[in-house]
This record gives structure tokens, C-alpha cells and sequence, in this order.
């Protein structure tokens, strides 16, 4: 989404009062360095201000959908990467390992650290009470 530019209301403002201004009289010094003149070039400093914000937000729109299609090229070509390293040299080997795969031979239960597939908070939420009134486990298939 692109960023909202801005508009300035002081500068619009700025503009209808020197056209009002202008007039009363085209060259009206209030004193000061109160003048038309210097009145003008402040709204054309600050509209120069704005158009090269208003400028460089664009740019800044236009460089993040960059990035965000750059990012999207490098996660793709690493998953490439990952399964021509797998294809290679096997999804089992070291270097599968190394390239940062989990090794097939791994993927079983416990060998990665996992002690259980349930955690105990977990098997104690699946505790069920049978037609008794005791309680007792209930295997539950994930």
C-alpha cells in the first residue's frame, strides 16, 4: 500500500491570502521584512519542500515493493537450493544437515531432543472420566 502524500493546509492557506494580498497591492511592504515578495518565495520554498517529500515517499514505495519481490526471489531460490542440496547428496547426509535441512533419519521421534509427542500439560487435558467416575487417559490420534 502506498504511503499517503502530504498536502499542507498552511500552504494552501498561504496561497489564497497572497492572492488576496496581491490584491490589495503587487509589491505591498507591511514592513518588518514583512513583504509580498518574501511572502511568495516562503510558499514556493514550502511548496518545493512538500513536492520533494511527497517525492521521495513515492521513490521509498517503489524501492520497498522492490524489496518485497527481492525478498520473495532469495526465499524462494533458498528453498531450491535446500532440495537441490537434498537431491544431490541425499535427504539423510551430513550435508543436507550442514545446508540447514533436518536430515530424514532424524525426523523420527526423540531424536531431534523432543522427549514426547504430548507434553504433560497436554495429556492432561486429554484425561477423560469414563462411565464410573474414573479417571483415565483417552488416546487420541493427532
Amino acid at each position: 500500500m502506498a504511503r499517503k502524500k502530504r498536502t499542507s493546509k498552511a500552504l494552501e492557506k498561504a496561497v489564497r491570502r497572497a492572492a488576496g494580498i496581491d490584491s490589495i497591492a503587487p509589491n505591498l511592504d507591511l514592513g518588518n521584512g514583512l513583504t509580498q515578495s518574501a511572502f511568495s518565495n516562503l510558499i514556493e520554498t514550502m511548496r518545493t519542500k512538500e513536492n520533494a517529500y511527497n517525492t521521495a515517499l513515492s521513490n521509498l514505495d517503489k524501492l520497498y515493493r522492490e524489496m518485497l519481490e527481492t525478498e520473495y526471489k532469495l526465499a524462494d531460490m533458498t528453498e531450491h537450493m535446500l532440495m537441490a542440496v537434498g537431491t544431490r547428496y541425499g535427504k539423510s547426509s551430513v550435508e543436507y544437515g550442514m545446508a540447514g535441512g533436518v536430515p530424514k533419519n532424524q525426523r523420527r521421534k526423540g531424536l531431534r531432543g523432543e522427549s514426547s509427542t504430548f507434553s504433560s500439560k497436554q495429556e492432561s487435558l486429554i484425561a477423560s472420566v469414563d462411565g464410573n467416575g474414573n479417571g483415565k487417559k483417552a488416546v487420541v490420534a493427532s
